[in-house]
C-alpha cells in the first residue's frame, strides 16, 4: 500500500514533464498508474479475505502516537476496487476530453492522479491522524481541480465555496478524531473499533459521544448532506471529468466511507441514527426535488447526486448487517452509473456545445451508441433491472422493510420507509428527465448539431456501463466481497440475517416497494409539465448557497469593523494593544494565584561578577536606543543590547548561544542599516505629553512582569529537568560532544527543519516586498569583452534606467587589469573606502574557510550549520559593503531561491532517506572509517542535514542583501542625479587609472 502510494504521489510529481513530451495523450500514461494499482489489488483478495487483512506500518513519531499505519480490510478493498478503476478510466476519457491547447493540462493531470492517491491513502489508512491528513489532500486538491478553469469567476467561487465548507467540517472532525484517540489510549481505527463498546458506557463516554458527532459532521460536509448540499451543485463548474471522479466515484464518497468505518462501532451511539437517518432522508428528498427543477443536464446529475449520497448514508449508517450489505453495495453501483453519465454529459457538452435540455433535440438520432450507453445507466440509477441499481435498491428496500415494520421497529421506522420510497420515486422521475432532457426529439427545437464520436471517446462511460449490467445480471461476486463486512454487524441485539445480493429474491414487499416507485415516478415523468407549475407555485424560502452567501457576507461585514477599529496603521496602536495583553494576562494570573517567591532568588550571580558589567551595558544600550534622536544611532543602541546578552551567554557557559547571538546581532544590524537608506535619518515622528507616559508605563510593566515570569516559572520546577540527560542523549545517539548543535540537528531535528523552512517563508516574504516579478538574482547579462580585456563579464544592471549606467559600467569593468574587487571601480571615489577594501581583501576568503570549519567542527566544539551560515552571511556583507552590487554579483553568482531550495532540499532528503534504509524520519547514523593522513573519521549523518542549514541561512543572507542592498541601490541610482555623480567622479577615476596603466606600458591612451 504504501508503495503503492508512492508511485502514484511519484507519477504525479514528474506528470507536467510527461505532459511536454506528449500533450493530451500523457493521460495514457497517467491512467497506467491506478490501472497497474487496480491489478495489484485483485492479487490482494485472497489476503484481504483469507488471512483477515493486510497491515503496513512504519513508526513516525512515537511520542505522539503517530505512524504511518495502513490496513487493507474488505470496506477498504470494495472501496480501492471503485477508487483505483474509475479513476483509471476517468484519465483515459481525459486523453479525449481535452485538447492540446488547453492551459495547464499537466498541473490538472498530475492533481487528478495526486487525488487518486489520497483517496486510496485515506481509505487504506489505519491511523486517525494519517487519515486526517488524506482527508485534507483531498479537500486541498479537490480545490484546485474544481477551480481549473481560473479565468471563469464562477469556477473560483466554486471551489473557494468547496473549500471553505469542506475544512470546516474536517476541522470539527479533526477534533473528534483526536477525542477518540485519547479516550481510547491509541489512534489506530482497528484498535478503537474494538473497544468501541467499551468506549461508549465508560468514563469518558460524554467525550466519545461529542467525538462521534464532530466526525460525522466531518463526514455531512464532505458529502454534501443537508444544511451543506449547495456547494456539491456549486462545483459543477469544474471540467466533467471531474465531477465523473470527485463528485460521483470518489470525494464525496469519503464521508460515506467514514460512516461506513465507524458504524461497526458506533452505530449504536447517542445521537449517532438521529444524524445519519434525519440529515440523510431530508438529503434525499430536497436533492430529488431540486433536480426535477433543472434544465442542465450536468445540474439534474448534480442535484440526483446530492440525493443519492443522502440515500446512501442512511443505509451505511442504519447499523445492521441486512443495511451494510445493501449499502455497500448501492455504493459500488452509484460509483458506476453515476460516474458513466457523468461522462456522457462531457461527450454531449463537448460535441454540441451545449447541456441546456431546451436546446438539446434529436442527440440520441445523431449517436445512438451514445444514447443506450446513457440510457444502461440512467436506468440503473431509476432502479430498473436487470442492472445494478436494481439490485442494490431491492436490498435497501428490504432492509428499511424489516427496520420499519418488524417487531422491535422504532415509531419514525415506517416513517422514515415511506420517506425512502418517496425519494426513490424523485429518482426515477429525474433518471427519465435526464434521459428525455439529453436524447429526446423535442417538438418545436431544431435539431442540435452533434459531432460524431470516436471510440476511444466512448470507451470510459461504455465500460462502466457494460459493468452495470454485468453486475445485475451477476451479482454474486460482489455479494462475496460484502459479506464479510455485513457480518461486523451480526452480534447486535437486533441484528437480522444479512441476505444476499441478488437479481430476484420473489414476491416480496420490497418489489412491491419498487413497484408503485416505477408507477409514480413515470407518472411524474408524464405529468412533468403539472409537476413544474406546481414546484413553481413553492416559494424558494430556504436556499442553503443563499444562506451560505449571506453568512460568508456577515463575517466580512464583521471583519471590516474589527479591522477598521484595530487595524489603524499606527505602530504605537500595534505595539500597545500588543504588549498589555501580554502582560496583562500573566500578571493577573500572578496575582491571583498570590503565591511567595521561591527561594534562592539572587540579583548577581556571586560566581560572574562580570555580568554586573553586561547588564549595566545592556541598560545603558536600551536607555540610549530609546533617547536617540537618529535612526542609525537607535538601531546600532538596540544592538549593543544584543551583543550585552550575548555576552551573557558567554559568562554563563554558553559559547554556542554566545556566538550565534553575536552573529545575529551583527547581520541583523546590517539589514537595519541598510533599509533605513530609504527613510529619513531623524526620528521626527515623536510622541509627547500623556502618551508617552503611558508608553512608559506599559514598557516598564511588561519588563517587570517578565521578570517575576521568570522567576516564578524557574521556581515552578518539580521534575527533574530533561535537559540534564542531553549530554548522555547527544553522545550516545547523536555521536557528538556539542549538546546545543546535536539538539538542533538530531534530538530535535523537527523543530530545526520547521524553523528553516520559516527562514525560507521570510526570505521570500522580504524579497517580494521588493521585486515585482523575480527576486532580483541576476544583476547582471553577458556583453562582448574587447580584445585584450580579461575576458570578464561586463556588469550590466538588469534594470538600468538608460544607457549612461551599461556604459559606465562597461568602462569600470573592462580593465586591462583583473582586480580581485574590479566591482569596487564602479563606486564613486566618495563611497569608497581603501582601508575597507584591503581589509576585505585579507579576511573574505579567510571568513568563509571558518565559515566551513564552523559547520563541520559544530558536532563536537562551538559552531553549527546555523553558526557557519551565518559567518558566511557576514563574509557576502563585507563584500558587498566594499565593492558594492556589482561585486556582490561578483562574490555570489547562485541564485538565492536556489540556494534556499537547495537547503531545504538538502535537510528534507537527509530525513526522509532513513526510512528506506529501515529507519526512522532525521534517525542519525554514525559512520566510522579511516582516511589516509585523516586517520580515524567518525562521520554523522545529521551533518548533512547541519549542511542544510548552512545553504539555508546563507541563501537567506544573501536575499537580505540582495533586497535591501542591491535593489535599493539601484533605485537610488534610477532617480538621476546621484547616479550622474557617481558618473563623474568615476569617469575622472578610471580616465585616471587607464593612463598611469598606458604610460607604464608604454602605450597611448584610447
Amino acid at each position: 500500500m504504501i508503495t503503492v502510494l508512492a508511485i502514484t504521489f511519484v507519477a504525479a510529481t514528474v506528470a507536467p514533464l510527461i505532459f511536454r513530451k506528449l500533450g493530451r495523450n500523457a493521460f495514457y500514461a497517467l491512467a497506467a498508474v491506478p490501472a497497474a494499482a487496480f491489478v495489484w489489488l485483485l492479487f490482494q483478495y485472497g489476503p484481504v479475505y483469507s488471512d483477515g487483512g493486510i497491515e503496513e506500518v512504519l513508526p513516525w513519531i512515537p511520542s505522539l502516537k503517530l505512524e504511518l499505519a495502513f490496513r487493507m480490510d474488505p470496506l477498504a478493498w470494495v472501496m480501492s476496487l471503485l477508487i483505483l478503476g474509475v479513476g483509471s478510466l476517468v484519465l483515459v476519457y481525459c486523453a479525449r476530453y481535452f485538447k492540446n491547447k488547453d492551459a495547464d493540462l499537466g498541473g490538472f493531470g498530475a492533481q487528478l492522479l495526486a487525488f487518486a492517491g489520497a483517496m486510496f491513502g485515506l481509505v487504506t489508512s489505519d491511523d486517525l491522524l494519517m487519515l486526517f491528513i488524506f482527508w485534507e489532500l483531498t479537500t486541498i486538491l479537490s480545490y484546485l481541480l474544481i477551480g481549473y478553469a481560473r479565468t471563469r469567476l464562477a469556477a473560483r467561487r466554486s471551489a473557494l465555496q468547496a473549500l471553505m465548507v469542506t475544512t470546516a467540517g474536517g476541522l470539527a472532525m479533526l477534533v473528534g478524531l483526536i477525542i477518540l484517540g485519547q479516550a481510547a489510549g491509541t489512534y489506530r481505527i482497528s484498535a478503537i473499533l474494538d473497544q468501541a463498546g467499551a468506549l461508549m458506557t465508560g468514563p469518558m463516554a460524554g467525550a466519545v459521544t461529542a467525538a462521534v458527532v464532530l466526525v460525522l459532521a466531518g463526514a455531512v460536509t464532505k458529502s454534501a448532506l443537508v444544511p451543506f448540499h449547495f456547494w456539491l451543485p456549486g462545483a459543477m463548474a469544474a471540467p466533467t471529468p471531474v465531477s465523473a471522479y470527485l463528485h460521483a466515484a470518489a470525494m464525496v464518497k469519503a464521508g460515506i466511507y467514514i460512516v461506513a468505518r465507524l458504524a461497526p462501532g458506533f452505530s449504536e451511539s447517542q445521537f449517532w441514527l438521529p444524524v445519519v437517518l434525519g440529515l440523510g432522508l431530508a438529503t434525499m428528498l430536497v436533492g430529488g426535488y431540486r433536480a426535477l427543477r433543472q434544465t442542465d443536464i450536468k445540474l439534474i446529475l448534480a442535484y440526483g447526486t446530492v440525493s443519492q449520497l443522502g440515500f446512501l448514508t442512511m443505509v451505511v449508517g442504519l447499523g445492521r448487517p441486512d443495511a451494510a450489505l445493501a449499502g455497500l453495495g448501492l455504493l459500488l453501483a452509484h460509483g458506476l452509473f453515476k460516474a458513466a453519465l457523468f461522462l456522457v454529459v462531457g461527450i454531449i457538452d463537448h460535441q454540441s456545445g451545449t447541456r441546456d435540455i431546451r436546446k438539446l433535440s434529436g442527440v440520441f438520432r445523431s449517436s445512438r451508441a451514445l444514447g443506450v450507453v446513457a440510457a444502461i445507466a440512467a436506468a440503473s440509477m431509476a432502479g430498473v433491472p436487470p442492472l445494478a441499481g436494481f439490485v442494490a435498491k431491492e436490498s435497501v428496500f428490504e432492509a428499511f422493510v424489516h427496520y420499519g415494520t418488524g417487531d422491535d421497529a422504532p415509531a419514525w421506522g415506517i416513517w422514515i420507509l415511506v420517506g425512502l420510497v418517496i425519494g426513490s420515486i424523485l429518482t426515477f422521475a429525474y433518471s427519465a428527465r435526464f434521459m428525455w432532457g439529453a436524447f429526446a426529439t423535442k417538438p418545436g427545437v431544431e435539431p442540435t448539431p452533434f459531432k460524431p464520436i470516436k471510440p476511444a471517446f466512448l470507451a470510459a462511460p461504455a465500460i462502466l456501463s457494460f459493468l452495470t449490467i454485468v453486475y445485475g445480471l451477476w451479482p454474486a461476486p460482489v455479494d462475496t466481497w460484502i459479506q464479510p463486512y455485513a457480518a461486523l454487524f451480526a452480534d447486535r441485539p437486533d441484528a437480522v440475517d444479512a441476505g444476499h445480493l441478488a437479481l430476484w429474491h420473489g414476491l416480496t414487499p420490497a418489489l412491491g416497494l419498487t413497484a408503485i416507485t416505477f408507477a409514480a415516478g413515470a407518472a411524474m415523468f408524464y405529468g412533468r409539465n403539472l409537476v413544474s407549475r406546481a414546484q413553481g407555485l413553492v416559494p424558494d424560502w430556504v436556499d442553503g448557497d443563499r444562506a451560505y452567501q449571506h453568512t460568508i457576507g456577515a463575517l466580512d461585514d464583521v471583519a471590516v469593523w474589527v479591522t477598521g477599529r484595530t487595524q489603524r496603521g499606527s505602530l504605537y496602536f500595534y505595539l500597545a494593544v500588543i504588549l498589555t495583553v501580554a502582560f496583562a494576562v500573566p500578571a493577573t494570573a500572578l496575582i491571583v494565584a498570590n503565591k511567595p517567591l521561591p527561594d534562592g532568588i539572587y540579583f548577581i550571580d556571586p560566581n560572574s561578577p562580570l555580568q554586573m558589567v553586561a547588564g549595566a551595558g545592556i541598560v545603558v544600550g536600551a536607555l540610549a536606543a530609546v533617547r536617540a534622536n537618529k535612526r542609525f544611532l537607535a538601531v546600532l543602541m538596540v544592538s549593543v543590547t544584543g551583543y550585552g546578552i550575548a555576552l551573557m551567554f558567554a559568562l554563563q557557559g554558553a559559547p554556542d548561544l554566545a556566538l550565534t547571538q553575536m552573529l545575529v546581532e551583527t547581520i541583523v544590524l546590517v539589514a537595519f542599516v541598510l533599509a533605513m537608506r530609504s527613510l529619513p535619518a531623524e526620528l521626527r515622528d515623536r510622541t509627547g505629553g500623556r502618551l508617552r507616559v503611558i508608553r512608559v508605563i506599559i514598557g516598564a510593566a511588561f519588563g517587570i512582569t517578565m521578570i517575576f515570569v521568570a522567576i516564578y516559572a524557574m521556581g515552578a520546577r518539580v521534575a527533574t529537568p530533561i535537559s540534564l540527560d542531553f549530554p548522555r542523549l547527544a553522545y550516545e545517539g547523536g555521536g557528538g560532544l556539542n549538546v546545543v548543535n546535536v539538539t538542533l540537528v538530531d534530538i530535535r531535528a523537527w523543530d530545526t527543519f520547521g524553523e528553516i523552512s520559516v527562514l525560507a517563508i521570510a526570505a521570500t516574504g522580504v524579497a517580494s516586498l521588493i521585486f515585482v516579478r523575480s527576486r532580483g538574482d541576476r544583476i547582471k547579462t553577458s556583453e562582448a569583452v574587447p580584445e585584450g580585456s580579461v575576458g570578464r563579464r561586463t556588469d550590466v544592471d538588469r534594470g538600468s534606467r538608460d544607457g549612461a549606467t551599461l556604459a559606465v559600467a562597461k568602462k569600470f569593468t573592462d580593465v586591462s587589469r583583473d582586480a580581485w574587487l574590479v566591482a569596487g571601480r564602479t563606486l564613486a571615489p566618495e563611497r569608497r573606502s581603501i582601508i575597507f577594501e584591503v581589509v576585505t581583501r585579507l579576511i573574505f576568503h579567510s571568513m568563509i574557510v571558518f565559515s566551513i570549519y564552523l559547520l563541520l567542527a559544530g558536532h563536537n566544539l562551538p559552531g553549527g550549520g546555523f553558526a557557519g551560515g551565518l559567518t558566511a552571511g557576514l563574509a557576502l556583507t563585507i563584500r558587498y559593503l566594499a565593492g558594492g552590487r556589482f561585486e556582490l554579483s561578483e562574490a555570489a553568482t547562485v541564485s538565492a531561491g536556489t540556494l534556499l531550495g537547495t537547503g531545504l532540499a538538502t535537510a528534507a532528503a537527509s530525513g526522509v532517506v532513513p526510512l528506506f534504509l529501515g529507519g526512522q524520519v532525521f534517525q542519525s547514523a554514525i559512520i566510522e572509517f579511516w582516511l589516509p593522513v585523516f586517520g580515524d573519521v567518525k562521520f554523522v549523518t545529521s551533518t548533512i542535514f547541519d549542511i542544510g542549514v548552512y545553504i539555508v541561512v546563507v541563501g537567506l543572507a544573501l536575499d537580505v542583501l540582495r533586497s535591501l542592498g542591491a535593489e535599493i541601490d539601484e533605485h537610488f541610482e534610477g532617480k538621476g542625479a546621484p547616479l550622474a555623480e557617481e558618473e563623474d567622479a568615476a569617469d575622472h577615476s578610471v580616465l585616471a587609472g587607464e593612463a598611469a596603466e598606458s604610460a607604464a606600458s608604454g602605450k597611448g591612451t584610447a
